[in-house]
C-alpha cells in the first residue's frame, strides 16, 4: 500500500477562483474532477498522464471506455461509514481489469486499510488525524482470509489452504 503525503503529491487539482476550473489546459499529472474530464476528454492529448477523482455514488460503468487513458483514479470516502467506494474499486479491478493506481481519499481511517487492500486500492491518503505507522500495522493483522478478494479470487478451500 502506498501512503500519500498531502504536502508532496504527484497529482494536482486544477482550481479557479470559484472551484474546479471548468475546462483546464492539458498538462501532466492533473487530478481532474469528473466534470472536468468530461469537458476535455475529446480533445485531451493521448498519452498525457491524467487522473480522475470520483464521488462514491458514481456508476463506474460510465467511465469504462476512458479507463485506458487514466493513470490514477481517486475514490472519495465522504464518511468513513459509507463504503460504496469499496465496491467501485472492486469493480475497477475485477470487472474492468483496471491496472492503474486506485487511491482512497477523504475520511480514510486506519481501520479501513485491510478491506481497502482486499478490494483493490493500492494507495491511500489518510485523514489528517490518522497515523501512518498504525495503518502499516493494520495491514499485517491478518495473514490470510477465507473469502476471495481481488488478488486471490477463489476462497481459501479452493486454493488448497484448508
Amino acid at each position: 500500500m502506498k501512503f500519500i503525503d498531502t504536502h508532496h503529491q504527484q497529482w494536482h487539482h486544477v482550481l479557479g477562483e470559484d472551484g474546479p476550473m471548468p475546462c483546464p489546459d492539458p498538462a501532466p499529472n492533473l487530478l481532474l474532477s469528473l466534470e472536468q474530464w468530461h469537458a476535455v476528454r475529446d480533445h485531451w492529448p493521448a498519452g498525457l498522464v491524467t487522473a480522475v477523482e470520483l464521488n462514491n455514488d458514481f456508476d463506474i460503468e460510465g467511465l469504462a471506455a476512458d479507463l485506458p487513458r487514466l493513470a490514477m483514479i481517486a475514490l472519495r470516502f465522504p464518511k468513513w461509514v459509507d463504503g460504496r467506494a469499496y465496491s467501485q474499486a472492486k469493480l475497477l479491478r475485477s470487472r474492468y481489469r483496471y491496472a492503474g493506481e486506485i487511491r482512497a481519499t477523504g475520511e480514510v481511517l486506519v481501520d479501513m486499510l485491510p478491506l481497502l487492500a482486499r478490494t483493490g486500492f493500492d494507495a491511500v491518503q489518510l485523514r489528517a488525524d490518522q497515523s501512518r505507522a498504525a495503518a502499516e500495522r493494520a495491514l499485517s493483522f491478518f495473514a490470510g482470509h477465507y473469502q476471495g478478494d481481488v488478488d486471490a479470487t477463489q476462497p481459501l478451500f479452493a486454493r488448497g489452504g484448508v
